[in-house]
């Protein structure tokens, strides 16, 4: 048997991942403080997204997204990473919200992640095995971080992955085409 990263698209088995798509990953500050991150999802990335998402609701494809929110009120759970890098996004938070332009509907799953990798502190996987997904096509923020860490946990889990390189952004040009680069043996672009 042959096996191949190109395949047909089959939208009953496949998963529109958006990553992080979530106030705190861009608002006003951190527009001002990464204008390139800014005018990378106001020019592109946004308006692919809200595409992608039209598209795969319109061929019956699962529409998923991850963002990074505490499970507790003190952020007890969050991984030791996250602790360290003071990443604390208090449940039910402004914050933890998926940004307004890419608002999951009434019928997509939301994951709250407590860790850069959303197979390491979610049930992802068991998740997508239920509804029969094999393969998982990711988009969001940040490129180099966790959207490639999504990227190699999504191949290393048996998934086929496909990443839409101008459906990611991150704080620089060089860190986004470094990050593409990296993870390229991984998932179909």
């Amino acid at each position: 048997m042959h096996l191949s990263r190109l395949k047909p698209f089959d939208p009953t088995k496949t998963c529109l991942l958006l990553i992080d798509t979530q106030n705190c990953v861009w608002n006003a500050d951190v527009a001002a403080r990464f204008p390139y991150f800014d005018e990378t999802i106001r020019e592109t990335v946004l308006s692919n997204l809200k595409k992608l998402i039209t598209a795969f609701r319109k061929a019956g494809g699962e529409v998923m997204y991850t963002v990074m929110e505490n499970l507790t009120k003190d952020g007890r759970d969050r991984s030791l990473d996250y602790k360290l890098s003071d990443f604390f996004i208090a449940k039910s938070s402004w914050e933890a919200k998926v940004l307004d332009d890419l608002a999951p509907g009434d019928d997509d799953i939301v994951l709250s992640k407590t860790s850069s990798g959303v197979f390491n502190s979610t049930n992802i996987e068991y998740i997508l095995r239920n509804i029969g997904i094999d393969t998982v096509v990711m988009t969001g923020f940040l490129t180099d971080q966790c959207v490639d860490h999504a990227v190699r946990d999504v191949a290393d889990s048996g998934f086929y992955p496909v990443c839409i390189s101008n459906g990611c952004a991150t704080h620089s040009k060089e860190r986004h085409d470094n990050a593409l680069n990296a993870f390229k043996g991984y998932a179909g672009r």
